[in-house]
């Protein structure tokens, strides 16, 4: 593994690691573009794993997006436009041609690939695993407002549940009564995954509200270039398999793969089954 510090136009950094082939060129390395309250460490078995699967001479490069891990704090004037400059900055210094994003971390590829097409920045090959990103009002985002209050309050359960019920919108959390939520998810609070969270919230609040608070149209990515895949768990909440569902028929020439028995998690779990799809494609 490589690490590597790079520092941003506005004056921040970014903490950069690369896994498998050191000098692999650019036609053979994966940047991963992680989803919220998850840092590079956290992704670090997954891009270990890939990067071996994906053989010899391929490399993963995983970092740290802003306010986590070894990165920089987001700026006061933190917007989309941030995390697309802070991607063009990691293509440009692994000269990556391939993308990967999980999760928040889709709507950041969207909306950045988006502008690079055209461009020598433009990926060869785009992944996009479980996308969260407000299409259409997919997702309703009226908790946004209270979440962001508790948050600003120090009210972390009560965060955290209306941030699980938000997301898991037809699963059984939707049943759970916010108090009783709050209070089970504060009974896990001493744990090291619990206290990652609670750091992360406030990273959160500024992600969501750049990511997701405003709606998109599918129609808005048809620029994306073909080939585009988009991929989701089969035990993922249903709000990601509608997201992908609208965007894969919205952008010609893309894909749509269903995994089986994977659900939202797969990705940092380096589950077999999902390493072993997304090895096909980038190779394809």
């Amino acid at each position: 593994m490589r690490e590597s510090t790079l520092q941003t136009d506005d004056g921040g950094h970014l903490a950069l690691y690369s896994y498998g082939t050191e000098d692999a060129p650019g036609g053979q390395r994966v940047v991963v573009v992680g989803g919220a309250f998850l840092t590079a460490l956290i992704y670090r078995p997954f891009a270990i794993a890939f990067a071996k699967t994906l053989g010899e001479g391929w490399a993963v490069d995983v970092y740290d997006r802003r306010g986590r891990g070894g990165s920089s704090e987001q700026p006061e004037d933190y917007s989309i436009r941030t995390e697309i400059s802070d991607l063009a900055l990691v293509l440009r210094e692994t000269r990556a041609k391939n993308i990967l994003g999980h999760s928040l971390g889709c709507s950041v590829a969207l909306n950045s690939v988006q502008e690079f097409v055209g461009s020598e920045l433009e990926p060869e090959k785009l992944a996009l695993y479980d996308p969260a990103i407000n299409i259409d009002n997919s997702l309703d985002m009226s908790w946004f407002e209270s979440f962001e209050n508790d948050v600003a309050a120090g009210r972390i359960s009560h965060a955290w549940a209306k941030f699980k019920r938000g997301f898991n919108a037809t699963g059984p959390l939707t049943r759970v009564p916010e108090p009783i939520l709050a209070g089970l998810l504060a009974l896990v609070a001493p744990t090291r995954a619990a206290r990652a969270v609670k750091t992360l919230l406030p990273t959160a609040v500024g992600e969501l509200k750049a990511g997701m608070l405003e709606a998109e149209k599918a129609e808005d990515f048809s620029k994306l270039p073909a080939g585009t895949q988009f991929l989701v768990g089969a035990k993922s909440p249903e709000y990601f398999h509608e997201t992908a569902k609208r965007l894969h028929a919205a952008i010609p020439g893309s894909g749509f793969a269903l995994s089986p028995k994977m659900v939202h998690g797969s990705i940092p779990a380096a589950a077999r089954e999902l390493l072993d799809e997304l090895t096909d494609y980038f190779r394809s």
